[in-house]
């Protein structure tokens, strides 16, 4: 699914010399599926695997799994402004919100540091189709941010979230960023969900998409972002 919501700009800084190429390090050990098409996807286990390079002034990506839980992205996108993709592993989960069950969702990665990024690592949940999106940031960089305001803090799964509240042109947009930010994270999906429902702050929607993945604003010179492990309990 393209990514509609939207980011601070990214620190300014040099792009790559005109001209230059760039090209992913090749692997130690083969993956099982690659793809460097910007709509590239594959299904594994009942997941969709998505490459998914939907913004303008995006640079090369390639996509690597070796099944749902274990894959990565190699992306080299120039230090600008605007998100250029969200690489996602996606389950659509189609239920009632209060009747979702306990859907909750693990995972641990591995992300570059340095200069010349500017990326989140989010868990992006679709409700009605493409009408309510609530996104649930657990690790990111200090040079973005959620779209709309602050509206409160508040305890979902045992951890602490800053929720905002907001509107993307194309639909309605409720972010939670985890207070303490880390690359091993647990997060009850149903916990947020039925919260923002419970306080009126969404209506009551069919839980559709459930994605996992970063969105990149940029990656200058080249960076991996891992999977390590992901479950998603339902």
């Amino acid at each position: 699914m393209k990514r509609r919501s939207l980011l601070l700009a990214a620190l300014a800084a040099p792009l790559a010399v005109a001209g230059a190429t760039f090209a992913p390090p090749a692997p130690a050990q083969a993956a099982t599926w690659t793809s460097s098409d910007r709509w590239g996807s594959w299904n594994n286990g009942g997941y969709t695997l998505y490459n998914n390079v939907w913004g303008g002034g995006y640079g090369p990506q390639t996509i690597w799994a070796n099944s749902y839980n274990n894959w990565g992205v190699w992306a080299n996108h120039p230090n600008t402004g605007g998100i250029k993709s969200y690489p996602n592993v996606s389950y659509n989960l189609g239920r009632d919100v209060w009747n979702m069950g306990n859907v909750n969702s693990t995972a641990n990665v591995t992300v570059p540091s340095g200069s010349g990024l500017a990326y989140n690592t989010a868990y992006d949940v679709w409700g009605n189709g493409h009408d309510h999106e609530i996104m649930i940031w657990t690790q990111w960089t200090s040079n973005v941010g959620p779209i709309g305001s602050y509206v409160s803090t508040v305890t979902l799964g045992g951890r602490r979230w800053r929720y905002y509240k907001g509107h993307n042109g194309g639909n309605h947009v409720y972010s939670f960023l985890a207070e303490s930010q880390s690359t091993n994270m647990s997060v009850d999906i149903t916990a947020h969900c039925q919260w923002l429902v419970g306080q009126n702050h969404m209506p009551r929607v069919r839980i559709d998409q459930i994605q996992f993945g970063w969105e990149i604003t940029s990656s200058s010179g080249g960076r991996d972002f891992r999977v390590n492990s992901y479950s998603l309990n339902r």
